[in-house]
């Protein structure tokens, strides 16, 4: 039987999938010196088909510990190795914008490649590129969309929501949210200034006393959010909340959304976040089976 293998900080989602799956489940254990350098452990003992389980948040020491443990496994004999990633890092940067930039997603995608026979992500942010296995380019890569989870969850705590993207960007996500229920939608029109600067547009509508839920996929620094936020506050809607696959909410994103007034922030366990309400295991494990067919 193929083993799940999980690391700490992502234990618990990583269990719940195993479980989705019927897989065995076993967690790599880290030991890191005080130089930086990490110590990897696997189980001694491993099956011809491991999926390793790791989220890829905060990601230039996790993808030093992921190819130690990858190339561990392919020492060990494994032949069919695939990767679980909910969250995958360096998809952004998929050209240089100016002379002398290393395009992150490139690069990054091929290391994994040469490491991995498979790869399932979520969401995983693509702009330019329309397929992952162009950016990854492993034999079998799978990108699913959190909306269907994201979209019962919705259904199940908020009466006639009106789902508001932030950007453009968000148009696709927010879309198939809303049809799944026949919930009311649109999208803002956002300005990018800089990292942490933006300037957003609401589009005409009657928030008036509507419950407006924010949905997008990737929170990092939360400024889109934050404005568009704002934005609909002026227009006396019930409530304004947020929903989103992956919770990054760097530095003071969260403090600032709820002194702004959001009542609600939710995210998918994607990434491990004090906001987490969706659970994707099963969402996982239903594709899990594609990856170890060969």
């Amino acid at each position: 039987m193929p083993l799940l293998l999980g690391f700490p900080e992502y234990r618990e989602p990583g269990e719940r999938l195993a479980e989705a799956a019927g897989l065995d489940f076993a967690v790599v254990d880290i030991h890191r010196f005080p130089d930086g350098e990490s110590k990897l452990t696997l189980p001694p003992r491993l099956p011809r088909q491991v999926v390793l389980c790791r989220s890829l948040d905060h990601p230039n020491d996790k993808l030093v510990e992921l190819i130690l443990a990858a190339g561990g496994a392919r020492e060990q004999g494994v032949e069919s190795l695939s990767l679980v990633a909910p969250y995958l890092c360096y998809m952004r940067q998929d050209t240089a914008f100016h002379p002398g930039e290393a395009v992150s997603q490139r690069i990054v995608g091929r290391c994994l490649a040469g490491y991995f026979d498979g790869l399932l992500t979520v969401d995983s942010h693509l702009h330019r590129v329309r397929h992952l296995s162009d950016a990854v380019p492993v034999a079998r890569a799978i990108d699913l969309h959190a909306t269907g989870p994201m979209a019962h969850f919705l259904s199940e705590r908020i009466e006639r929501p009106f789902l508001l993207g932030p950007d453009a960007e968000s148009a696709q996500w927010v879309a198939d949210i809303a049809a799944r229920y026949g919930m009311d939608h649109a999208v803002c029109a956002k300005q990018r200034l800089g990292d942490r600067e933006v300037r957003v547009q609401l589009p005409r509508g009657d928030y008036r006393g509507r419950h407006v839920v924010l949905v997008d996929d990737v929170a990092s620094t939360g400024r889109t959010l934050y404005e568009a936020a704002r934005a609909v506050l002026a227009e006396a809607p019930a409530s304004v909340s947020v929903l989103v696959t992956h919770a990054l909410f760097v530095g003071d994103a969260i403090p600032r959304l709820r002194e702004l007034g959001v009542r609600d922030i939710w995210s998918c366990d994607s990434i491990p976040h004090p906001t987490n309400a969706v659970r994707l295991a099963g969402l996982l494990a239903a594709r899990l089976p594609d990856l170890l067919s060969q």
